[in-house]
């Protein structure tokens, strides 16, 4: 497939025309990512923004004593890298493929004169960046105010609703995700999702197989939100 076929899908390009797209598509290369590779770090400097081809690539902010904490997960079709792009400063956190990926690189300049041309884009990236930011202040008040329980629970309905595959009445969560991963993502160590977990598949919520999650009852596990 032509890369400016599979670029209609992405929503920040998705209003362009197909001549358009295929202007762009000149402008663009492709990157490959191994598994745990990072894209770029915190304090690089900001160079391009990326838009996922195929895979998964997490958001992490990373601790002096090797700690994380996992902010979102982007995959196929999400654009990232727009921020230092913008302010000009480096970059806020660690992107790190998941699994074998490949991204399209649009270099600053490129970037910018695509903003300029396009209207709908600039409204795109806004729209953006605020559901983000949103995201992270909804991060900070569960740290504060929600219990370990509530968090996982928050957080496997959100991976459900993201990269869930129906199976039957169950949700099957579509990534292979560690103890460790799950931990960074709510915030908590390793040690205390494993007991959430053991609860969870005692209770008959979710049941585990190899690094993949399958979310059994849906309404149960949205109680322990609250």
């Amino acid at each position: 497939m032509k890369s400016h076929s599979i670029l209609k899908k992405v929503p920040l390009l998705q209003f362009l025309s197909d001549a358009d797209l295929e202007d762009l598509s000149l402008s663009l290369r492709v990157q490959g990512l191994r598994k745990k590779q990072a894209l770029f770090r915190k304090g690089d400097e900001g160079t391009a923004l990326y838009i996922i081809k195929k895979g998964k690539v997490k958001i992490v902010l990373p601790s002096r004593v090797g700690e994380e904490v996992i902010l979102t997960i982007f995959s196929e079709g999400d654009f990232l890298g727009e921020m230092s792009l913008l302010d000009q400063k480096p970059r806020s956190a660690d992107a790190v493929a998941m699994e074998e990926s490949e991204v399209y690189v649009l270099n600053r300049t490129d970037f910018l004169s695509f903003l300029q041309k396009n209207e709908n884009a600039i409204k795109c990236v806004l729209s953006c960046l605020s559901e983000r930011l949103r995201k992270t202040d909804d991060l900070l008040e569960d740290a504060s105010f929600m219990t370990v329980s509530g968090r996982l629970a928050k957080k496997l309905i959100e991976l459900g609703r993201e990269f869930g595959v129906k199976d039957k009445n169950a949700v099957r969560i579509g990534l292979r995700l560690t103890q460790q991963d799950i931990a960074d993502l709510v915030g908590t160590t390793r040690e205390s999702i494993n007991k959430e977990l053991r609860l969870l598949r005692k209770k008959g919520l979710v049941s585990t197989e190899g690094d993949y999650i399958q979310l059994l009852d849906l309404e149960r596990l949205k109680r322990r939100v609250h």
